[in-house]
């Protein structure tokens, strides 16, 4: 069904002058004009109905859209954390020693141990350790924080030292790791 809906610009009212030359008599020309009128009125509100049907659908989409990212980040947070429970209660068992019954060697051993695990959890979720020694400096991921002299030219903007390790998640750095760079002085 073809909507046939005047177009405001081509509608011409005409006055009683123009209607007295053509024989129409002026209630029929206030009838037609009333007609067109109301014809106009009506596609204005379906117009005004379907603009806000479509603003109310939009905003229903952010909404949902909010939510179900919410609901994203939480599951995401939830299998990472899943992830790391096994180190987080070999820490609980480690912190409740019993210090005069241990030796320190015991202690240490315990730490690295609970390190690599969640370490190894944390990488199967995507960290990365940013450890540079030895390698060329990249102001992308590391951050100098001082120079050292260079033993040789080979040497040049090599890192020395590591004072913190970085940190990558999935291609995004998280923390630059804050290094010394080796400078060759000529």
């Amino acid at each position: 069904m073809k909507d046939h809906t005047p177009n405001p610009d081509s509608v011409h009212l005409s006055s009683d002058a123009e209607l007295s030359g053509t024989g129409a008599h002026p209630s029929e020309a206030a009838a037609d004009a009333a007609a067109i009128l109301g014809s106009l009125e009506a596609a204005l509100g379906e117009q005004k109905d379907k603009y806000l049907r479509l603003a109310a659908e939009h905003d229903n989409f952010r909404k949902r859209a909010v939510r179900d990212r919410q609901e994203a980040e939480l599951k995401g947070m939830g299998i990472l954390i899943r992830g790391i429970l096994e180190a987080l209660d070999d820490l609980g068992r480690f912190a409740h020693i019993d210090p005069a019954t241990v030796d320190s060697t015991t202690v240490v051993q315990g730490a690295e141990m609970v390190e690599k695990k969640l370490l190894k959890s944390l990488a199967g979720h995507g960290l990365e350790i940013v450890n540079p020694v030895d390698q060329p400096f990249d102001p992308a991921v590391h951050e100098a924080l001082t120079t050292v002299p260079a033993a040789s030219k080979a040497e040049d903007h090599l890192v020395a030292q590591v004072y913190q390790v970085g940190y990558v998640f999935n291609g995004q750095l998280l923390r630059a790791a804050r290094v010394v760079v080796k400078q060759w002085n000529s």
